[in-house]
């Protein structure tokens, strides 16, 4: 019995530490994706220079355009997984419910809101201005988490309902 409880631990610990590690990739590319618009954004409201405005406009449409497809790719992994698993929309893309680790869901989630946050500040610091263009910026974070979420998120079974069931004709 202690080896088996032993081995359970063992286990639970192993799988805790892979939860933390899980899309470590996709965590830092947001990490890095957040962080350069920001920097290119608060530098385009404060100099507003050509330059400054064609960084921040080509930043915020490849992070846009990053956003679209990791969103497209998670969406066509949630459906295959949906197949087995109950998935929500708000579960995939906002994080919402225990489908990942605590910490991940933070940071996540944390990014996300730095993105609208600064979107939102910097384009209504400058109205009418190229600033306008990092409001597309917030679905690289949208598309980063229902990637994230698709691949190692976890979802409880599906249950069987009375579409489940077919009939023979």
């Amino acid at each position: 019995m202690e080896a088996t409880g032993e081995a359970t631990g063992e286990a639970t610990t192993a799988d805790a530490a892979a939860d933390r590690d899980a899309g470590r990739v996709l965590v830092g590319v947001d990490v890095a994706g957040t962080a350069l618009f920001v920097v290119t954004a608060v530098a385009e409201a404060i100099l507003l220079d050509r330059w400054s405005q064609v960084l921040g406009v080509a930043v915020a449409l490849v992070l846009f355009a990053a956003g679209c497809a990791m969103f497209l790719v998670g969406y066509a992994h949630a459906i295959q997984r949906s197949r087995t698993e109950e998935i929500s929309v708000a579960g995939l893309y906002l994080l919402a419910g225990p489908a990942g680790p605590a910490l991940v869901e933070r940071r996540l989630g944390g990014l996300l809101a730095i993105q609208v946050i600064v979107a939102i500040t910097t384009a209504g610091f400058r109205t009418f201005t190229p600033l306008a263009f990092g409001v597309l910026v917030p679905v690289f974070g949208l598309g980063v988490n229902g990637l994230w979420t698709a691949r190692h998120g976890r979802f409880a079974p599906r249950r069987r309902g009375p579409s489940d069931h077919h009939t023979a004709g």
